[in-house]
């Protein structure tokens, strides 16, 4: 008896699974996080956003973020495709202190963070960058200006910030998807540069 050949690809056969890369949003409460995923995200993200209760009152500082009254309780999730090949996940932090227990699950084989700044509560930021720093986890600051009002220039937030010379540092709208897109391709090239080996 003749064996039959199927042209059928068996399992596993002729299927294509593109490399994903995984990329931390973080900073401090209400600076843009969510935002920010949005804006760039080609699905409709994923986000667990609560409204902030009087019970939070005691937790959350709103000074200077007085309008904000929802606040993410776990993450916020995004996707691009850049092509067949590779696809980009971004995985937005929650920035409140009480939540912190959920980043090292979150940042578990990231490549990279994006880092945002508000320069009206800028010290919101130094746990993130600390975070990174401590785990040496490769990182970029963008600097949302809100409102379109760029209140410092990017030297003057990474002399506050103290940051290492090759962290770069960025003005953005976390609205705006082209400028969250550049800092996202900014934090790829950063991660490059230090994969390079010198000498």
């Amino acid at each position: 008896m003749d064996s039959v050949h199927s042209d059928r690809p068996g399992p596993g056969e002729g299927q294509h699974i593109p490399i994903a890369l995984k990329i931390l949003i973080a900073g401090g409460f209400g600076v843009g996080k969510t935002t920010l995923v949005g804006s760039v995200s080609e699905i409709r993200p994923l986000q667990t956003e609560e409204v902030l209760s009087t019970a939070s009152e005691a937790t959350d500082d709103v000074s200077g973020v007085e309008g904000k009254n929802t606040t993410t309780v776990a993450m916020d999730f995004g996707r691009i495709t850049i092509n067949e090949d590779l696809q980009v996940y971004l995985f937005g932090t929650p920035g409140q202190d009480r939540f912190w227990f959920l980043w090292d699950e979150l940042a578990f084989g990231a490549l990279g963070a994006v880092v945002l700044a508000d320069t009206r509560r800028l010290a919101d930021c130094f746990p993130s960058v600390d975070y990174f720093e401590t785990r040496n986890t490769p990182f970029v600051v963008g600097v949302n200006c809100f409102d379109g009002i760029q209140r410092h220039s990017a030297t003057a937030v990474r002399s506050a910030l103290d940051l290492d010379p090759d962290v770069p540092v960025l003005l953005c709208d976390a609205r705006d998807r082209q400028s969250g897109k550049d800092l996202l391709i900014a934090l790829v090239e950063h991660v490059a540069s230090r994969r390079v080996p010198t000498g």
